[in-house]
């Protein structure tokens, strides 16, 4: 990534033109000009390098997808870009703070139902965390042959017959634990579909 350039009117104009004529060594320009700003502002908003990085992709996607929307009579094209980034950092904030909030409403719920001490704040500040948590108590309650298919079905993307193979189990076998133990974890996780709508 180069030093942060500011744009003049004629170079900001030629990449919007070739942005709009799907000209894609202009996006790569466009990227090369304001990225620093753009991960700057996600920065500054956001204080994690991650998230700032996410927006940063978030932002040169969104100008991709979008470039016809732009209106130059409205506004320069690198505020435009900036303005972007501002709502894309702040829409992380906002998902953050919801998920700090319904983790710390699914852990009260839990503690009063089943009067378990409350997690320590910096795990159930984790987005998805409870949620994280719930899935792996239901596999653990799966007996070992159930919890073993889901695990090379879901976790290694294996084939069915890749798990008979491998277990040396005939595949009907196969599919009749892994539908069980789907049907299992659907029951076991209903409160938790329950709580996230």
């Amino acid at each position: 990534m180069t030093q942060p350039q500011r744009l003049t009117h004629e170079q900001a104009g030629d990449l919007l033109r070739r942005l709009k004529a799907r000209d894609e060594r202009a996006l790569s320009e466009l990227y090369d000009h304001l990225a620093p700003w753009v991960l700057g502002v996600a920065f500054k908003i956001l204080r994690d390098d991650d998230e700032a990085e996410e927006v940063l992709g978030d932002v040169f996607v969104q100008v991709w997808n979008n470039i016809g929307q732009h209106d130059a009579s409205r506004g320069p094209l690198v505020p435009w870009i900036l303005s972007i980034a501002r709502n894309r950092a702040l829409d992380l904030v906002r998902r953050r703070r919801r998920w700090r909030k319904k983790a710390e409403q699914f852990d009260l719920h839990r503690a009063t139902e089943q009067g378990d001490a409350a997690p320590p704040a910096a795990e159930s500040s984790v987005p998805g965390w409870p949620v994280h948590r719930e899935v792996h108590a239901a596999l653990a309650a799966l007996p070992a042959d159930q919890r073993q298919v889901v695990l090379l079905a879901y976790f290694e993307g294996l084939s069915h017959s890749e798990i008979a193979k491998r277990l040396q189990q005939p595949l009907g076998t196969v599919k009749t634990r892994l539908r069980t133990a789907q049907q299992k974890l659907a029951d076991g996780l209903r409160h938790v579909r329950d709580w996230m709508r």
